[in-house]
């Protein structure tokens, strides 16, 4: 998908250049979440205001829920400023998410996997569960070998 490219106004208001209308901060949350990569220019200066509108986005998001990161955590960001902080999410917060979220696709499906041998075991005959046995075992066995 092409990166959908926004203008921000002096009067806060957001211009969809690609659909010739004004969007929302919620408009803009659920382009990103169908997978749209967003770019944010200020009408005026032509400075980019990408990073400023997606931290709007969720800190609106948090405030809808009345919670976004732990208060320990908050302090850590605040304490220690820009130098650290922006370095550490810069350098390693984005790539151990990404992991995570790799990890829990890999898990989800393997998952789903056993779901659906599950619901075609529920299916076979008395006589199949037999050999399931004997493969059990078989597999008990190899385990145990060094």
């Amino acid at each position: 998908m092409e990166k959908l490219t926004l203008k921000k106004y002096a009067n806060r208001r957001l211009y969809d250049t690609e659909k010739s209308a004004y969007v929302t901060l919620d408009d803009i949350a659920l382009a990103i979440r169908n997978g749209r990569q967003v770019e944010i220019i200020d009408a005026k200066t032509s400075e980019d205001v990408t990073a400023f509108i997606l931290t709007q986005i969720v800190l609106e998001e948090a405030r809808k829920k009345n919670f976004l990161f732990p208060v320990p955590f908050l302090h850590m960001i605040i304490q220690y400023g820009d130098s650290f902080m922006g370095e550490f999410f810069e350098k390693y917060f984005q790539q151990v998410l990404q992991t995570y979220l790799s990890y829990k696709t890999l898990a989800d499906n393997q998952f789903l996997k056993w779901l659906e041998m599950g619901a075609e075991l529920s299916t076979m005959s008395p006589e199949a569960f037999g050999n399931m046995n004997q493969l059990q075992a078989l597999f008990e066995k190899n385990r145990k070998m060094p």
